[in-house]
């Protein structure tokens, strides 16, 4: 099954830690006509943990992964499975009710046995191991608030308790702590995910990227070599096509930055997060006889396109100053549709669907809510009850109603206030002659944008700078070699390949602009 090709990002953009040191995937690209049970849009967690939940119960299922298995946004995570997920009960109580939270909280709990259990039974090896998770108050401000979400956690049912000792190497006020926690090598939990899930009947392809949905008897998946049969299907791909636009409204990507820097301690038996601003998360793993410290944070709306360089350099500063890390090994970012109402949409796809359905919406916490809504899911399709689908229905109070096809209300014509000048996270390059190597800009030429990029071997990249999804203008990522759109989130690469949707194709190629003779 493996071939020669190694896992990873497109060219040009950072490597996470987990897709450095994993092995190569090499699963077929879906050519011809496939017949299943259950077609699967999306090789992330939530959509693989669904697959093999599916395969598990007898249902043949296909999934379609645009990359490689672990490319995604999974394989961007810090690795955490933890029902902590910073202050999140004290907020669901206010917004939701204690009910809401209660539910959220076993279902996210539930996710961290299940993510054990299968981990065990498949003889998975992804460097799982149980720790203590905390969410810890630096200072004296952010006490209460941590005490309090000890309080709630615990009369919810789930494993918490306050405590002043923290096994950090600098002094904090409290936290609040969960055990029984666990940490995994993300990209290896998902190979082996989709290891299991391939073969008998079932099948991973990679390469292979959805292009269209059309729900009927059957439901027909279309991509770029081929076509899927089936008679159910889910579409777990962070930001959902097919949809209408309805979740562009309901959810809004947001960025943040990890890095990881060798320190020299072993790693700890604990995960941590700061309750206070800036907010800090912090990890250690052990792999190829190193400790790595991961430090996460310094997130923000995609729609602000800030550079990536100063956070990465803020979370390393963080890392020397706290921990005595070494020099940045590996940074990298990731994109997260964070919920309108602070829970993820699981069910339909659209108001009237009936054998389409939708995972989105994991608010930063994907390897936990992805399990938990895959779960649902997979009893949904079964035809099993299942307590938590209701709280986390994607046609409940406030979701009904889709946007119009094509243009989501929420959805500008143009880049937002603030982001219109797409130059300002790249070069301020006038001509084409004014790049330098490793730089872009959108050049401006008789009512027609071009994003051009040079490379580092000086040959010039161009392509149209009008997003795919819905005409906004892209702006160039310096630090991650990147066009990326302010209105959606949508990413490419530098020669204008889809890395993140919603956008479904590529940017049209353009000729290089003639440069003037020196």
């Amino acid at each position: 099954m493996p071939d020669e090709t190694t896992a990873g990002p497109p060219d040009g953009q950072p490597l996470s830690l987990w897709l450095a040191t994993a092995a190569a995937t090499g699963f077929q690209e879906l050519r011809g006509t496939v017949d299943v049970d259950v077609a699967v849009i999306g090789g992330g967690v939530a959509g693989l943990t669904a697959a093999l939940a599916l395969k598990r119960s007898g249902r043949s299922v296909a999934v379609l992964e645009a990359g490689r298995v672990g490319t995604g946004v999974t394989g961007h995570t810090t690795g955490k499975v933890t029902s902590l997920q910073r202050l999140a009960y004290t907020d669901l109580q206010r917004s939701r009710g204690v009910s809401a939270a209660r539910i959220y909280g076993l279902a996210n709990q539930a996710a961290v046995e299940y993510i054990a259990g299968v981990v065990a039974a498949e003889d998975i090896s992804c460097g799982f191991r149980r720790v203590s998770n905390y969410t810890f108050a630096a200072g004296q401000d952010a006490l209460p608030q941590v005490r309090a979400e000890a309080e709630l956690a615990a009369t919810l049912g789930l494993p918490a308790t306050f405590t002043a000792d923290v096994p950090l190497p600098f002094s904090v006020a409290g936290a609040v702590r969960f055990d029984g926690q666990a940490q995994i090598h993300a990209v290896q939990y998902l190979q082996g995910l989709a290891g299991r899930v391939d073969g008998d009947g079932s099948y991973v392809f990679e390469r292979t990227r959805a292009l269209e949905l059309s729900e009927g008897t059957p439901v027909t998946v279309a991509a770029g070599n081929g076509t899927i049969l089936a008679r159910d299907a889910i579409v777990a791909t962070n930001v959902p096509f097919g949809d209408h636009g309805r979740f562009e409204e309901l959810c809004r990507p947001h960025r943040s930055y990890i890095i990881a820097a060798p320190v020299g301690i072993p790693p700890l038996d604990a995960t941590f997060i700061s309750a206070d601003e800036p907010m800090r998360s912090l990890l250690t793993v052990g792999l190829n006889g190193v400790t790595y410290l991961l430090v996460g944070g310094e997130g923000h709306p995609a729609s602000e396109q800030a550079d990536p360089a100063p956070r990465h350099a803020s979370l390393a500063q963080y890392a020397r100053s706290q921990f005595g890390a070494g020099s940045v090994a590996y940074r990298w970012s990731t994109q997260d549709a964070m919920p309108q109402d602070g829970l993820p949409y699981v069910g339909p796809l659209n108001p009237d669907s009936r054998h389409a359905f939708v995972i989105t919406g994991l608010r930063k916490w994907g390897l936990t809510n992805g399990t938990a809504a895959a779960l649902m899911l997979a009893d949904l399709l079964n035809g099993t009850p299942n307590e938590w689908a209701a709280l986390f229905d994607s046609n409940r109070a406030g979701s009904r109603q889709a946007a119009p096809s094509g243009a989501p209300a929420a959805a500008p014509a143009a880049a937002p206030a603030g982001t219109a000048d797409p130059a300002s996270r790249g070069g301020s390059a006038g001509q084409p002659a004014d790049l330098g190597p490793g730089d872009g800009t959108v050049l401006e030429s008789d009512g027609t944008s071009t994003a051009c990029y040079r490379d580092p071997g000086g040959h010039l990249h161009a392509v149209s700078a009008i997003c795919t999804h819905l005409g906004c203008t892209v702006g160039f990522n310096r630090s991650e070699r990147t066009w990326d759109c302010p209105c959606h989130g949508s990413r490419f690469d530098v020669d204008g390949k889809v890395i993140q949707g919603p956008a479904t194709e590529d940017l049209a190629q353009r000729p290089a602009p003639r440069e003037a003779a020196p």
